[in-house]
């Protein structure tokens, strides 16, 4: 067995998965950069691959978080669904496999610190979901994809429940009544070192809330619990 078949072996017991097609595998595991370097070689990049998993990963994700917040608005299901499928967090997913180990690299992404580039982890462990997909089916590919989920469970909760009151307005405006919230500075006073802001947030048009604060920041954020708390929203 050559080189690469061997740690594409052991790559297979460290993930429980065993391909029927191992090219799949190897392809989703293979860089641009080393088909770059190697284009008389009949071996493809993982980008295709990386486009569908992306599709199920989003699908998973987002009937995962469906099953589990059942009285969640669509804005939060959605506003949590891209905290676990942005690129942080996949690569923390592709860290706990030792995905950054197997990738075929290129020379000068490999001498880069490319094995532990977060971009280069989310693609690969996107592509390795559309691999799975494709050589084991949906079942096998959600079973997998949920062991990550509720690996990472208490993160995912903390997640839910430390949203702040801008994202909990938006939220509720957008999943009720279709609208995004926006925001302005209606006033300012005190002196450079020490400036107190006024902000208001509008629905609409309507103005829902005011608040103060030491930035802009800050005044925004109070105006937005303002506004939770006049109409009475929940979080």
């Amino acid at each position: 067995m050559t080189e690469r078949g061997e740690a594409l072996e052991r790559f297979q017991s460290r993930i429980g998965i065993h391909f029927e097609d191992l090219g799949l595998l190897d392809e989703a595991l293979t860089h641009s950069s080393f088909t770059n370097e190697h284009p008389d070689w009949n071996v493809r990049d993982n980008e295709r691959l990386e486009f569908l998993g992306d599709a199920i990963l989003d699908f998973l994700v987002g009937e995962w978080i469906y099953m589990r917040y059942p009285s969640a608005r669509e804005g939060v299901l959605t506003s949590v669904r891209a905290r676990i499928v942005r690129a942080e967090g996949l690569a923390s997913f592709a860290e706990q496999i030792d995905l950054g180990e197997y990738l075929r690299l290129g020379r000068g992404e490999a001498a880069t610190g490319g094995r532990a580039r977060a971009a280069n982890l989310c693609a690969a462990f996107e592509a390795l979901v559309g691999a799975i997909y494709l050589d084991q089916g949906i079942e096998q590919t959600r079973a997998w994809v949920y062991g990550f989920l509720e690996q990472g469970e208490g993160e995912i909760a903390r997640c839910y429940a430390s949203r702040g009151p801008k994202s909990v307005l938006q939220e509720y405006a957008q999943g009720s009544l279709h609208v995004t919230p926006t925001y302005r500075i209606v006033h300012e006073e005190g002196p450079d070192h020490a400036k107190i802001f006024i902000a208001q947030v509008l629905v609409g048009r309507q103005v829902w809330g005011e608040g103060a604060g030491p930035s802009k920041r800050e005044a925004e954020k109070a105006a937005a619990e303002a506004a939770l708390k006049a109409h009475s929203v929940s979080r």
